[in-house]
């Protein structure tokens, strides 16, 4: 798959890319401040503020900064972030196009957890044989699509063939409160590493278009484990980002 102009490479196949943006840091201290009939009183001023909302669990005014996304990703990723009902979907469709040739196939497997059900470890499996096994069984699967297809059976039927790592792609349109919350609970260790990679590449984003409330985010909301976020959350410690 070529990645879109502007977007992000997550996985093998996927992508992120932010197609459009409204409001940022400073709708947000407008937004919290409009009970007073005030605005913008300089930048000190205003970061402090962003910082007290955050602090104080004070999280309207953020609703008012709208982040809208192209995300590719394999559906079993899509069917974790979907559980985060505040924000708006629409997914490519399955009854409309034919599906492509695009499937997930993961560079290391992991081993089950036997403490927690739902999570994974790093384990000594093989890897390369779990790979040829799951490669060949897609192949068989889209093979059977297409003759599925060419001996006539609707497309809407056809699919129930495919599994679960193969790609899809949606936009996703989420304000900054439901956003904070998605990259607190999805960028963190707990989560499925895969959706870990999309929580990295958003929260990038998220820096990009809003640095005063990323960086209130990392200090006040953000208490999980991740490389990326960690990272940036070093650099503002040591007073390296200067936005």
């Amino acid at each position: 798959m070529s990645i879109p102009d502007g977007g992000t490479p997550v996985l093998d196949r996927g992508f992120v890319r932010l197609v459009d943006f409204m409001g940022g840091d400073l709708a947000v201290v407008q937004s919290a401040r409009v009970s007073y009939a005030s605005d913008s009183k300089g930048e000190a001023a205003d970061r402090k503020l962003i910082n007290y909302l955050l602090k104080n669990d004070h999280m309207t005014p953020f609703e008012q900064s709208v982040f809208k996304f192209h995300v590719s990703c394999p559906i079993f990723v899509m069917r974790q972030w979907i559980r985060h009902r505040m924000a708006s979907y629409n997914e490519i469709s399955g009854r409309y196009t034919e599906v492509k040739d695009e499937f997930y196939i993961p560079k290391v497997w992991r081993g089950q957890d036997t403490k927690n059900k739902q999570g994974s470890v790093e384990a000594n499996v093989p890897h390369e044989e779990l790979t040829q096994l799951l490669d060949q069984q897609v192949r068989a699967c889209y093979e059977t699509y297409q003759k599925l297809l060419s001996l006539g059976a609707a497309r809407e039927m056809a699919r129930i063939i495919l599994p679960l790592n193969g790609y899809t792609q949606f936009y996703w349109t989420i304000n900054a409160r439901s956003l904070m919350n998605f990259v607190a609970l999805r960028a963190d260790a707990h989560a499925q590493w895969e959706i870990q990679k999309y929580a990295e590449a958003i929260a990038v984003f998220f820096e990009n278009k809003m640095p005063w409330t990323f960086a209130a985010f990392l200090g006040h909301v953000w208490k999980g484990v991740n490389p990326v976020l960690d990272g940036f959350k070093k650099e503002l410690n040591l007073g390296l980002v200067t936005k």
